[in-house]
C-alpha cells in the first residue's frame, strides 16, 4: 500500500501531522518513546495530559505536541503482555483504531507509529506487527483522510516483523 511506509528512526523528529505515543493508562510521561516524547515536547505536553484524566488501556487521546515538530501527540494506551488470553490483541488493536479516529476527526494528513506495547509491556513483535498492520491497512480501505502512515520502528527486529507483515498481507 502506498500510503503505509516502515523506517527505522526516531519518532520524536519526525514532520508529521500526529505522532503516536505509547503511552501509560496516567499518560504521566515514563521510560522509553513515551519519555522521548516527553522531554522533547516540553513541560507543557505532561501539564496537558494532567487535564485529561487518564486514559483506559486499548484506547487513546489526543493533545498538542509543543515543542515537537509534529502537531499533535496521539498517545495511546496498549497492553501489558501477559498470557495472550488476557485481551491483549483486542486492546492492542483499540490502541490503532481509536489512534487512527482521532487523527482523522481533527484533520490529521499524516501519522506516525511506534511499536505500541513492544518495550518494557513485552508484547510479542511479531503479533503485535501483525495487529499493527492489520488494523492500519483495514482502516486506509475504507478511509482517504490519512495520507500517510508511517511505523517508525526503534530497531531492526521490529523494521523486520513490520516488513513482513506488511508482505503477509499483500500491502
Amino acid at each position: 500500500m502506498q500510503r503505509i511506509k516502515v523506517i527505522l528512526g526516531d519518532i520524536t523528529r519526525l514532520e508529521v501531522d500526529a505522532i503516536v505515543n505509547a503511552a501509560n493508562s496516567k499518560l504521566a510521561g515514563g521510560g522509553g518513546v513515551d519519555g522521548a516524547i516527553h522531554r522533547f515536547a516540553g513541560p507543557g505536553l505532561l501539564e496537558e495530559c494532567a487535564t485529561l484524566g487518564g486514559c483506559p488501556t486499548g484506547s487513546a487521546k489526543i493533545t498538542a505536541a509543543y515543542n515537537l515538530p509534529a502537531k499533535y501527540v496521539i498517545h495511546a494506551v496498549g497492553p501489558v503482555w501477559h498470557d495472550g488470553n488476557s485481551n491483549e490483541d483486542e486492546l492492542l488493536a483499540g490502541c490503532y483504531r481509536t489512534s487512527m479516529e482521532l487523527a482523522v476527526a481533527n484533520n490529521v494528513r499524516s501519522i506516525s507509529f511506534p511499536a505500541i506495547s513492544c518495550g518494557v509491556y513485552r508484547f510479542p513483535i511479531d503479533r503485535a506487527a501483525r495487529i499493527a498492520v492489520r488494523e492500519v491497512t483495514d482502516f486506509l480501505k475504507s478511509n482517504n483522510t490519512l495520507e500517510k502512515v508511517i511505523f517508525v520502528c526503534f530497531d531492526a527486529a521490529i523494521k523486520e516483523a513490520v516488513e513482513t507483515a506488511l508482505a503477509e498481507l499483500g500491502s
